[in-house]
């Protein structure tokens, strides 16, 4: 549940970037302004609650750290990705990045290629072909940057869910996520430039940014890492599927973004068949 709840909130995030975005903002100023105030958020938790941070563990500020270029990585495609072409089609190819890990596993025969993984990746690139329409002529208002920004997201979401399984047994989640944003914020600050300075926001862009770090980065990453403790990363890989579906939802509702009838058929076969390599990698370890 806290997985399902931190997904609803990164699925918020994205629609609240993409009205932000669509108002004239650089993605990388409000990938910056998410990690920033997020990093604010769970340092105020840390000073409230000092108690058993295991700061003084070098395994705990590794694996936050890397965990913390995962959340970079993953803020700032997302973001590019949604600027180059929508929410949905973003948050979709985002959460295609294990079918790509398969790919990689059997080019480095790590892992043995079966008929049933082939077809899983087969389907999975008939639905990037159909959510992307890249076989069309014609401007679909997704560009080739978009469609490699969504599945960069993907591999750096990867990266942060390992970073913070391994982190969160060394530490507080807390401080864990403290060092994450900080990494988060060290990151993003250059691409930003320094042009986001004497940027100021009017009040109800203020009231966005600040919604999105604190929903979109502290409170959202403080449940996942919480929730992450107690399950397998595959099986949270699994539960944060609510996250594409609500981005797509905002787009369509909000952004009023449209979706082919190919574009949805795209999308669903996508979720279906990362689902179902998450499902059986799961169920061959337990």
């Amino acid at each position: 549940m806290l997985v399902a709840l931190a997904a609803l909130c990164w699925g918020l995030s994205g629609g609240i970037a993409g009205v932000l975005i669509a108002g004239g903002w650089d993605p990388f100023v409000v990938s910056f302004c998410r990690g920033a105030i997020g990093f604010l958020f769970v340092l105020a938790w840390l000073l409230l609650r000092p108690r058993g941070s295991g700061l003084g563990s070098s395994r705990l500020w590794f694996w936050s750290a890397l965990a913390g270029l995962g959340v970079a990585g993953n803020f700032a495609f997302y973001f590019v990705s949604i600027a180059q072409g929508s929410v949905a089609v973003a948050a979709t190819l985002m959460y295609s990045a294990p079918v790509f890990v398969y790919l990689v596993s059997f080019a480095c025969r790590l892992e043995r290629p079966t008929p049933l993984k082939l077809a899983a990746i087969v389907l999975a690139m008939l639905g990037i072909i159909l959510l992307t329409q890249v076989y069309k002529t014609s401007a679909s208002g997704i560009t080739l940057t978009g469609v490699a920004a969504g599945l960069l997201a993907g591999v750096s979401y990867a990266v942060f869910i390992f970073g913070f399984k391994y982190a969160a047994p060394h530490g507080s989640p807390q401080a864990v996520l403290s060092v994450a944003f900080a990494m988060v914020a060290v990151l993003l600050i250059w691409p930003a430039g320094v042009g986001w300075a004497t940027a100021v926001p009017g009040p109800a862009d203020l009231q966005l940014f600040v919604t999105l770090g604190v929903f979109g980065a502290g409170l959202s990453f403080a449940l996942y890492v919480i929730g992450l403790h107690h399950i397998a990363p595959t099986v949270a890989s699994i539960v944060a599927m609510v996250e594409p579906v609500t981005a797509a939802l905002f787009g369509v509702v909000v952004l009023n973004e449209n979706l082919a009838g190919a574009q949805i058929l795209g999308m669903v076969l996508i979720l279906v068949t990362v689902t179902a390599l998450s499902v059986r990698s799961q169920f061959r370890r337990s």
